[in-house]
């Protein structure tokens, strides 16, 4: 799997993304803190609308942003909006309102709304060779992952000195050396902006994705690690220290077993993907998850909890790692970048629902029957990804063009032929 880093360009990207990822996940574990410092035991609902608040930015941003940004130098794009992400990190240590962390959370989230969608459409360009690709994908999970479990490591080894409004500092740091790294390398060029209306630029991509099967199962694996996730993300301060009375380091140390389970099975999926579709692991995955979540309204200790976090974690790898190249099979270079945003605000959208749920129902339904429901909704979305996401799911297939004529050079004389199918402006619908 290391042997991707040789490339020099996906290496500096890669070690981009890592420092942004630790600086991203030191402002996690202190937003939490910030929450409940702020209001106490409603912590889950301030974190909840937080969250919800930055899956409105992914969600009506990331589109637009990728309709705006086609066609522009990808490296200056990037710099850019590390830049304002780390701007805005800046003012968040000096917040004392709620509705403060609203305003710059949904800035800040814009920013990374336009950032994230183009900075994953590169990589494809970059590594045009599906094994390479598979191995980056999951060297991006692992990098994900060491963040869940170094980020709260390093914010309870920080704790211990220091407030917890220092940790966004970090947060700072990791935005800038990512621009840095970012100016290092020489990125591919950006194809030509199509001759179309923002209008169908913007929805080229969610158009795109809602006529793919397969990518319409991984709409439904979205919705169901959403569903567990918020639980997770949402819920662990209330459970760590309202249920279970514990420290801010052992809130830490639970999200740190979360992304445990998660980096242990992205260190184990290249190897398994080289064998079995990506359909497989990736609906056992979303399956996993959602029966984890059921569980999680019976735990009754903080070791329990700790079980069923690892076990959400490696889930939730599973169901996420293989994405990439679903979209990559399922795009071309003219509309992968609308392809990966739409992929970027329709997940979030799962988020956007499944993050304000989790807050809010926990006054409605108690812990536990917040979990129970998240866990039953999510197993409801498993069970649809595996209707609508077809078993045999080849790359190339035959089709005809009965409305193109014989000289088209699409046909090339040919009545019928195969290739790798997307949908584009000559396949407008799958075949059936």
């Amino acid at each position: 799997m290391l042997g991707v880093l040789q490339h020099r360009t996906f290496r500096h990207l890669y070690f981009a993304q890592i420092v942004a990822l630790i600086g991203t996940g030191l402002a996690t574990v202190a937003l939490g803190l910030l929450a409940f410092e702020l209001a106490g035991d409603r912590a889950g609902t301030v974190l909840g609308t937080a969250l919800a608040i930055k899956m409105v930015a992914y969600v009506s941003i990331a589109p637009i942003a990728a309709a705006l940004l086609a066609g522009l130098p990808r490296r200056p794009v990037l710099v850019s909006l590390d830049i304002i992400r780390a701007g805005v990190a800046i003012m968040l240590p000096f917040v004392s309102e709620v509705w403060h962390v609203y305003v710059l959370i949904f800035v800040l989230q814009s920013a990374s709304a336009a950032f994230t969608p183009t900075f994953q459409a590169t990589i494809p360009d970059i590594l045009p060779d599906e094994i390479e690709y598979t191995r980056a994908l999951s060297l991006s999970r692992v990098a994900y992952d060491l963040e869940s479990v170094i980020s709260p490591m390093l914010a309870a080894g920080l704790l211990l000195v220091m407030s917890f409004n220092v940790l966004f500092a970090g947060t700072v740091l990791g935005f800038l050396l990512s621009a840095a790294l970012v100016l290092t390398v020489t990125l591919p060029s950006a194809q030509p902006v199509e001759n179309a209306s923002l209008r169908e630029r913007t929805f080229r991509g969610i158009n795109i994705f809602l006529k793919t099967p397969r990518l319409r199962g991984l709409l439904a694996v979205d919705l169901a690690v959403a569903m567990a996730g918020a639980v997770v993300i949402v819920n662990t301060v209330v459970y760590v220290q309202g249920e279970f009375d514990l420290s801010q380091r052992a809130t830490a140390l639970a999200l740190g077993v979360f992304g445990a389970g998660s980096l242990t099975a992205a260190l184990t999926l290249p190897t398994l993907l080289d064998r079995i579709p990506d359909r497989i692991p990736m609906l056992a995955g979303a399956v996993l998850v959602a029966i984890a979540t059921i569980a999680v309204s019976r735990v009754t200790s903080y070791e329990g909890l700790l079980v069923l976090w690892l076990i959400i974690g490696f889930g939730y790898s599973i169901a996420q790692t293989p994405s990439g190249r679903l979209l990559r099979r399922s795009s071309n270079e003219d509309n992968r970048p609308a392809v990966f945003a739409a992929h970027f605000a329709l997940s979030h959208l799962c988020w956007l629902l499944a993050y304000p749920v989790a807050g809010w129902s926990v006054q409605a339904l108690g812990l536990s029957g917040t979990a129970a429901m998240m866990g039953s909704v999510g197993f409801i979305a498993a069970a649809a990804g595996f209707n609508v996401w077809p078993t045999n799911d080849p790359v190339e297939i035959a089709h005809a063009h009965p409305e193109l004529g014989d000289d088209h050079p699409h046909k090339r004389g040919e009545r019928e032929h195969s290739h790798a199918y997307t949908i584009d402006d000559l396949h407008r619908s799958w075949p059936r």
